[in-house]
């Protein structure tokens, strides 16, 4: 057992809930903190976050509160489970409350912010400039985790240091085996980057395409991740890993994907902004392709699969039409 940690979470989403349930049977001691007051009082009630993660059950070792009840200066780890395009907001209120400059924030997040293109680890490097900043990132399923099943992620941060591989032995156990990662760029861009390629996956799947055109998909979607990445100045090697392809994979295929099943809902017809507007949960992939396009077109990047996404969400462009125009690029060596 590592030594027991204060550890907050700041976000009580499906993610956050279930990294508070893993870290609680680590014997850490937790603190899930939620946005609303209304949602913290719910869950403390009835020790189930229905919104987002029914059927598990939180232990009353849990602390479940907001930002505005108990500080955060004795907390050794900040894990951010807010959705990147809340983030900022949730950073004002630590701000607010916070000045304590010795702990690691450790995003979850896995989406660029609109307009800037910043990933979430270089938000919050600008917001707090004297805290150390990582990244946990792979296939992860919110409701496998939260029920104990065997998991790997790659933790990776701004510097070396040992409150790194502290947070590695604290967060690795039975169900969960973390692996410690050097580029931090690489690995926040490889969980963005999987969320829209899972979009165009969700689309194969609702054309009913076949298993053909998914794993055609899938190869040509990790090139492409590769090629992205590199461009925006991470190393190739790491979007071979649990935090590229593994998750890549994972958000792909999964039926609890919910940037697969966004795309599959766009491609038997409904309109994309429709349906994030009627999602209580983020679908990351939407905000980020359009992020990513601009970045990519802004910096000379090719990246034909993110741009027909891009075209689908944004222009109402039809998958089939997306399809026909990815099949019909000039040929050329693999």
């Amino acid at each position: 057992m590592s030594e027991k940690l204060n550890v907050a979470i700041c976000g009580a989403g499906a993610w956050g809930t279930a990294m508070a349930l893993h870290l609680d049977r680590q014997g850490h001691r937790v603190s899930l903190r939620a946005r609303r007051e209304s949602q913290a009082r719910s869950i403390r009630e009835t020790r189930v976050n229905a919104d987002y993660l029914p059927g598990h059950a939180l232990p009353e070792s849990i602390a479940v509160e907001t930002l505005d009840e108990t500080p955060l200066e004795e907390t050794h780890i900040v894990f951010m489970g807010a959705p990147s395009y809340a983030l900022r907001s949730w950073l004002d209120r630590i701000a607010a409350i916070s000045s304590n400059g010795q702990r690691l924030f450790v995003s979850l997040a896995k989406g660029l912010e609109l307009d800037t293109g910043k990933t979430p680890c270089e938000i919050i490097a600008e917001r707090f400039p004297d805290d150390r900043v990582g990244c946990l990132s792979g296939p992860t399923f919110a409701g496998e985790v939260a029920s104990g099943k065997p998991a790997a992620m790659t933790l990776a941060c701004n510097e070396t240091h040992p409150v790194v591989e502290q947070t590695q032995a604290a967060l690795s156990g039975p169900s969960m085996r973390i692996y410690l990662g050097e580029d931090l760029k690489g690995v926040e861009l490889g969980g963005c980057l999987k969320n829209v390629y899972a979009i165009a996956a969700g689309c194969c799947q609702g054309l009913e395409l076949g298993d053909n055109a998914q794993a055609a998909l899938l190869t040509r979607a990790l090139a492409e991740m590769v090629r992205v990445g590199q461009g925006l100045g991470a190393n190739a090697e790491t979007f071979y890993g649990l935090s590229g392809f593994g998750d890549l994979v994972a958000t792909c295929h999964g039926d609890w994907s919910r940037n697969r099943s966004f795309g599959e809902a766009i491609a038997k017809g409904k309109n994309a902004s429709s349906v994030i507007a009627s999602q209580k949960t983020a679908v990351e992939g939407y905000r980020t392709a359009r992020s990513f396009h601009e970045t990519l077109a802004a910096k000379g990047v090719e990246a034909p699969i993110l741009d027909q996404v891009y075209e689908i969400l944004y222009q109402d462009k039809s998958p089939i039409a997306a399809l026909n125009d990815l099949m019909s690029r000039d040929l050329k060596s693999e």
